[in-house]
């Protein structure tokens, strides 16, 4: 049996990259602190441009020197030594590895990207954590359903069950069969709630992996690409696909949809339903919360270093604060700027059968927490496509809307009332 591991030698060189520009940074911002407070400016209005002068300004360079000379001594060194470290058998991902490296791409995923990081995750197909290999899939069948996880997850956290003793669970009055494996594939079906019940509709079951920090409309244009390959790929025709993504992955969904339409892909011909699970189709008030702060801070000399601490999140995050799905919801603009919603209405695509499930932790509709909190991180109108605009209004018929009152976020993945309803849509 392979093992796993909890560290892979590229993670060593990555972290380094990281560590580096984690002190330099640290040291920009001291130095601009310093910097604002020996010019003494008025509490509010725009700080003095400059860096330190004399001694201390020698300090700062000499940090900066130094740990530039340091970080590039350490790539040398790793990189040489990443040969020697792959000797062994290879090892399998650890799920605590995964997690963390999505949450930090979730984070940071963009800068990561950009810089050409190691930890930065590539967009993939997989099966229980597992690279898919579509010609290898025993019993593929003509149905296909993908999974697509939200900010700062991964394909393997996907609502999964307590253990492989819960595999089997009851919903709706009706249990829930484990998959069985795909031995040829190397690996299993995931025991997770989504893919049990998929599966047991007779849906060939995958998971989108991507880097949740980049543009959303990156990852869109991506996932289109990805499968339209697949498409190619699949030992044979291919006659139905089914979408669910959770939070951002609802955006992302989307956002291929429109890609694929543009691309001409044959894969949104054969797409007969997509499921948003508490997704922010116009936006997250956290976000929002998020970039009002970076305006305060902005407002005074003695604060506006501190803002850059605001804007190491990634664009995946700030695409979150109205909920774009395309370039050109976000092109030309300062990202962390105030400004008011711009995207331009995207209507769903009409040959689909489009579901949206919103949570709240509130106990019945109407109290406060529904009103204000919804499931604690994106509102029910939001989750819901609603809109006071009517041409940026989802139109989703309310036949084809559930919500799930003392629900939140993240529970979405494993409520068996949530699975439920979406067994009662897809038997429909």
């Amino acid at each position: 049996m392979s093992k796993r591991t909890h560290l892979h030698p590229s993670d060593l060189q990555g972290l380094g990259r990281l560590s580096i520009e984690a002190v330099t940074q640290v040291t920009h911002l001291v130095e601009s602190l310093h910097h604002t407070i020996t010019q003494t400016p008025a509490p509010l209005g725009a700080a003095r441009p400059g860096a330190t002068a004399g001694i201390t300004g020698l300090v700062y360079r000499s940090i900066r020197g130094v740990t530039a000379l340091v970080g590039g001594t350490l790539e040398m060194a790793l990189a040489r030594l990443q040969p020697l470290l792959r000797a062994d058998a290879p090892a399998l991902p650890s799920a605590e590895r995964e997690a963390v490296l999505a949450a930090l791409n979730g984070v940071l995923g963009d800068h990561l990207a950009a810089s050409g990081n190691p930890l930065a995750i590539t967009m993939r197909l997989r099966c229980d954590g597992l690279v898919l290999q579509p010609a290898a899939v025993a019993d593929a069948g003509s149905k296909i359903a993908v999974l697509v996880h939200g900010l700062c997850m991964n394909d393997r956290q996907w609502g999964r069950l307590r253990g492989a003793s819960d595999a089997v669970r009851a919903v709706d009055g009706k249990r829930l069969q484990p998959s069985q494996s795909v031995r040829a594939a190397g690996c299993e079906r995931s025991s997770d709630a989504a893919a049990a019940l998929l599966s047991e509709l007779g849906y060939r079951v995958l998971h989108l992996h991507y880097n949740s920090g980049c543009h959303i409309s990156h990852n869109g244009r991506e996932f289109a690409d990805t499968l339209q390959m697949l498409l190619a790929q699949w030992p044979q025709p291919v006659h139905e696909i089914v979408l669910i993504g959770h939070s951002m992955g609802g955006l992302v969904a989307r956002s291929a949809c429109h890609y694929a339409a543009v691309a001409g892909h044959e894969w949104l011909a054969k797409l007969r339903a997509m499921v948003f699970l508490g997704s922010p189709h116009h936006g997250a008030a956290l976000e929002r919360g998020g970039n009002g702060l970076d305006v305060v801070l902005g407002a005074s000399p003695y604060t506006a270093p501190l803002a850059r601490l605001g804007k190491l999140r990634s664009a995946g995050i700030t695409d979150l604060r109205y909920g774009n799905v395309r370039d050109e919801d976000w092109l030309g603009q300062n990202r962390f700027a105030r400004t008011g919603d711009r995207r331009q209405p995207l209507a769903l695509p009409p040959h689909v059968r489009c579901f949206a499930v919103a949570a709240s932790t509130g106990k019945q509709s109407g109290d406060l927490s529904d009103r204000v909190l919804g499931d604690g991180l994106v509102s029910v109108d939001s989750a819901l496509g609603r809109h006071c605009d009517p041409a940026r209004a989802l139109a989703i018929p309310e036949s084809r809307q559930w919500i799930g009152y003392g629900i939140n976020h993240l529970q979405l993945l494993h409520q068996p009332a949530v699975y439920a309803q979406l067994r009662r849509w897809l038997e429909d």
